[in-house]
């Protein structure tokens, strides 16, 4: 928990992580960028980020912080079959909390890399998280949260 925080929030979150180096990446080519996938817990510290909403300022202190963002280890690109269509799950003390799919995505993929790859460069080893299902929530200090993807890969953390 970082310091000032009295309501943390979990989001479970997609990452692509970049395989190839590239700049003003076009869609149709985008996913030949993608080196495999990981999991993301972005966790917000939600009073700090209304405080700063409230006063116009970024949200940065919100979200990041030690221990702010957990990601999974990586897994090859072939280890998910269809991107599009994959249950990204979170359960809090064994709670489901977020059962979403990539299907329901605002953005696709090669939305997101090509957009991104006009503002800045994308490097070999860069996570780029995709947004997350309906259903984040509060943690407390001693909760566990397991997130999966799929059957593909789980992670599980305490909330310190």
């Amino acid at each position: 928990m970082p310091p000032g925080c009295t309501d943390l929030h979990h989001e479970v979150e997609l990452g692509i992580v970049i395989g190839t180096k590239g700049s003003n990446i076009p869609e149709a080519s985008a996913m030949n960028y993608v080196g495999g996938y990981a999991l993301g817990l972005d966790m917000t510290a939600r009073n700090l980020q209304d405080a700063a909403k409230k006063k116009g300022h970024p949200w940065t202190l919100a979200k990041a912080f030690d221990t702010s963002c957990p990601i999974s280890k990586f897994v090859e690109k072939d280890c998910v079959k269809d991107v599009d269509n994959v249950r990204l799950l979170l359960s809090v003390n064994g709670d489901m909390r977020q059962d979403g799919n990539t299907s329901d995505m605002i953005f696709k993929i090669p939305t997101l890399i090509s957009y991104i790859s006009c503002l800045m460069t994308l490097e070999p080893g860069d996570v780029i998280l995709t947004g997350t299902p309906s259903g984040f929530g509060p943690v407390k200090s001693g909760d566990v949260i397991v997130a999966g993807l799929d059957q593909v890969m789980e992670i599980s953390f305490t909330v310190a």
